[in-house]
């Protein structure tokens, strides 16, 4: 079954139907309508009204002034994920000490698909403008995390990458397979991934892979700073130590 025939497929039962509703809701939707929850998923109105109704009676979602929105018993459940749990026990309070430090903003960020999905985030007051988020994405050719889980990932997912072409998040992305390859290589020679600029302009950050029990790379952590080539080293420096850290940690967990 191909792509497409596969997802009419799903999208023709109940649970495919659900997933349609629940994934309709972007980071920045607080509420949805019934017409726009109809509109986003291409659903009929009348299956949109009584699939959010069952979702409501188990908590999946909310209802608030006529609208839904996303219900906390998916935060609950969430938070069972063992990797994620894991992953975020064992880096935060080395993701505290990064940001002590280096006064910037850390990331602790996994590949998802072709995407880079950030599992924790600590910063301080001062955020960057367009602030990433927990459970946010970026592509991963243009951030220092998803290129660290490029470099030292498993060969097969930089051809999955370069497949289809980059999208150009900045006029600074590196869009062109050859030249992705080569940062990738030199990211390896290093020990650490940097981008400048590549996924917001003004900002830089470095990033450093995280190796799980079997030593195959499971995550990337990363500081995230105004552009300031000087302090690529200092950062990449406190990352190597933080990173031997929590792999260290990692080495005895199953993720």
């Amino acid at each position: 079954m191909d792509a497409a025939v596969e997802s009419t497929a799903e999208s023709g039962s109940v649970l495919g139907k659900t997933r349609l509703i629940l994934e309709a809701f972007g980071l920045d939707d607080e509420d949805l309508g019934l017409s726009e929850l109809a509109r986003r998923t291409g659903l009929a109105k009348a299956s949109v009204h009584r699939l959010s109704q069952e979702l409501v009676r188990w908590g999946f979602l909310e209802r608030r002034h006529g609208k839904y929105r996303l219900g906390m018993r998916l935060f609950e459940i969430g938070q069972r994920v063992p990797r994620q749990r894991i992953l975020r026990d064992l880096a935060r309070p080395f993701m505290e000490d990064l940001l002590q430090a280096t006064g910037q903003t850390v990331h602790l960020a996994v590949a998802d698909g072709l995407e880079v999905l950030y599992l924790e985030k600590v910063s301080g007051h001062r955020q960057v403008s367009r602030p990433s988020r927990v459970a946010g994405r970026m592509p991963l050719h243009c951030t220092a995390t998803g290129k660290a889980l490029l470099a030292f990932g498993p060969g097969g997912l930089f051809e999955e990458v370069v497949a289809a072409p980059l999208a150009r998040t900045t006029p600074r992305t590196t869009v062109a397979p050859g030249l992705l390859e080569q940062e990738l290589k030199r990211a390896r020679d290093l020990g650490y991934a940097v981008e400048y600029e590549q996924a917001r302009i003004g900002y830089m950050s470095v990033a450093v892979p995280l190796a799980g029990a079997t030593g195959a790379t499971v995550a990337a952590l990363s500081v995230t700073g105004p552009v300031a080539p000087a302090r690529t080293e200092r950062f990449a420096g406190l990352l190597n130590t933080a990173g031997r850290q929590v792999t260290g940690l990692l080495s005895v967990r199953d993720v």
